[in-house]
């Protein structure tokens, strides 16, 4: 990690393949978010580290992040630690170059990485909120499932007044088990993804399951049978947490409705491809099909 710390902000430089402005065109897909906010450019991101709040003003000046306190000083290892956060939320840490260089031999991957340079995996590095996220996504399109996730925020999460905004805190799993499954059907979610959140959470309170446990099997298989032992997580979401949680470049959410139907767009297809062909197409992405999806949903959202 890259970074500098002037007590007052932070400074990170990012590698040399990154895009600020790529970056905010996926964090600005939705004007249903709740857990960030921009305006010209900046970034508000409320968070918690170190067992402090802090509120992220985060903007970009050529090759370097700014990471600005506007409510508070935060201690030096808050300060570290909010510098990880932004780390990670881009994968600044992160090969890109690698991928790239895997791109070039497939036509449709090649065509993305010309348009999208520079864009990397915005990622969620709270395990909780990736796994719930995930959850509300299944079997739903993405504009009632960010209505969900925002009636759960504003129902169980923190909220931090600033400026005229309302900058929100992702709920803890500490207490989201503590409620009863009543609780969720009420903001119209079905009993069995009731079932699987407040399941998820009693889980991670329990310490069965973090994301430390996670990171230390060291490998893809592994991580991916102990999440899909959870109740509720298929392969579809075990693998979208492995991509963009536990960074792992070879998950492949090969069932996800979005990147097929980015890859109909792409090939000029009037049907959907079938798995077999995405199976083949998939081959030139070894060991980066998590970024090759990543660049399906961008090509989206144009």
């Amino acid at each position: 990690m890259n970074w500098m710390d002037h007590e007052s902000y932070l400074e990170i430089k990012p590698p040399q393949a990154f895009s600020y402005e790529e970056c905010l065109v996926f964090l600005n897909r939705s004007d249903q978010e709740i857990l960030h906010q921009i305006a010209d450019g900046v970034i508000y991101k409320f968070i918690k580290a170190e067992k402090e709040f802090m509120l992220l003003k985060i903007s970009y000046t050529p090759h370097s992040i700014q990471v600005e306190f506007p409510l508070s000083s935060p201690s030096e290892s808050a300060r570290k630690a909010a510098a990880a956060y932004v780390w990670e939320w881009f994968d600044m840490g992160q090969d890109l170059p690698s991928f790239y260089e895997a791109a070039s031999r497939c036509d449709i991957m090649k065509r993305l990485v010309y348009k999208y340079t520079g864009l990397r995996m915005v990622c969620m590095p709270d395990l909780f909120e990736t796994l719930i996220w995930a959850i509300i996504g299944q079997q739903i399109n993405l504009t009632f499932a960010y209505t969900l996730k925002k009636r759960f925020v504003e129902q169980f999460g923190e909220c931090l007044a600033f400026e005229g905004r309302k900058l929100w805190l992702f709920p803890s799993f500490e207490r989201i088990a503590s409620i009863d499954i009543e609780d969720l059907k009420k903001l119209q979610f079905t009993n069995r993804k009731a079932e699987y959140i407040t399941g998820v959470a009693k889980v991670m309170s329990d310490g069965k399951i973090t994301k430390g446990s996670l990171q230390q099997k060291n490998d893809y298989q592994q991580a991916k049978q102990a999440l899909m032992a959870i109740r509720g997580v298929g392969a579809w979401t075990a693998d979208y947490v492995l991509m963009k949680c536990l960074h792992y470049n070879c998950a492949f959410p090969i069932a996800d409705v979005g990147m097929h139907n980015a890859l109909k767009q792409q090939m000029g297809l009037e049907r959907k491809p079938t798995l077999e062909e995405i199976n083949h197409i998939a081959a030139n992405w070894q060991d980066w099909q998590a970024y090759a999806t990543f660049y399906l949903w961008r090509s989206l959202y144009e």
